[in-house]
């Protein structure tokens, strides 16, 4: 009787373990991605008024969108280049797959919004730094 509840308890934390684990995680990024659009918000409004607005809001749309190609689980973005000019987003550097391109460009994407985002990637899929 005891072996059998103890593998009744092992097979449900095996089971919500992973569920409770896996939506601190998703809800830990989604956290990143409300910081970085309520920081977007205060500085565009700022940026506005200024004369250098233009150049401050190329930073903050360049840093929010490294803080999306971060917030990817599954893509590996040290490699990745961002430069933001005149609204217009660049993405350089190197990736490992297809997969990982097609990630990093819907991510810049999705937080460019309207504006347009140039794919200058080099897929390396042997994994060599050149």
């Amino acid at each position: 009787m005891n072996i059998r509840r103890l593998s009744v308890n092992w097979m449900i934390g095996a089971c919500v373990v992973p569920v409770i684990y896996g939506l601190g995680g998703f809800a830990s990024r989604v956290d990143a991605q409300t910081v970085g659009s309520r920081v977007a918000t205060r500085s565009t409004a700022s940026a506005a008024s200024t004369s250098q607005g233009a150049d401050l809001q190329d930073a903050d749309l360049k840093q929010r969108v490294s803080a999306a190609l971060d917030a990817q689980p599954y893509l590996y973005d040290r490699h990745i280049d961002i430069s933001v000019r005149g609204g217009v987003v660049e993405l350089s550097g190197i990736v490992f797959s297809d997969w990982d391109l097609e990630d990093a460009l819907r991510a810049a994407r999705k937080t460019a919004g309207d504006r347009p985002v140039i794919d200058s990637l080099s897929i390396d899929r042997e994994g060599r730094f050149r």
